[in-house]
């Protein structure tokens, strides 16, 4: 399996794939690939990886900039993540959060922050209940990783595509 940036030949594909795997999710309200979408085409679509496969994409990733209370200072966002449902619980998933992760650090970032399941982030390094908050929503689920610097404190604000696509 390659992790690889996206190339402009993938678009379909990572579509089809993100539809494809948050359409049995009870939490998905059908937004993520037109999140995506309108990540790119506002160019926030800071960093898109895919899982590649024998030539096939079973696996995407997208980062884009966040601000806290107001300030982007070098934070970005996970998600959406998506992998192919008959290759879910593999492992892509988290090869792709660590390549992005790796990127992300290489770019001196100072972190990424994100809204799931502290169960599954929470291996990776992500932590919540913590000073970050995010429309209300429970801390447990608004987590964060620090690169360098402290931890951010503050309300959590995804790119405006998070907004227009039904965040």
């Amino acid at each position: 399996m390659l992790i690889r940036p996206e190339r402009p030949d993938d678009v379909d594909a990572i579509d089809r794939l993100t539809v494809d795997a948050f359409e049995p999710q009870s939490f998905s309200d059908g937004s993520e690939a037109p999140i995506i979408r309108s990540l790119r085409a506002s160019g926030d679509l800071t960093l898109s990886l895919v899982a590649e496969d024998e030539g096939d994409v079973v696996g995407h990733v997208a980062f884009s900039p966040v601000t806290i209370d107001g300030s982007h200072d070098g934070w970005f966002g996970l998600g959406p993540i998506s992998v192919r449902i008959d290759r879910q619980r593999r492992g892509i998933g988290r090869a792709l959060v660590a390549e992005g992760l790796r990127r992300l650090r290489a770019r001196e970032a100072r972190g990424c922050a994100l809204i799931g399941d502290p169960d599954i982030y929470g291996r990776m390094g992500f932590t919540g209940n913590g000073p970050l908050s995010h429309q209300g929503l429970d801390r447990a689920i608004v987590q964060h990783l620090a690169f360098s610097g402290p931890s951010p404190s503050g309300e959590l604000r995804f790119a405006p595509a998070f907004d227009t696509a039904g965040h």
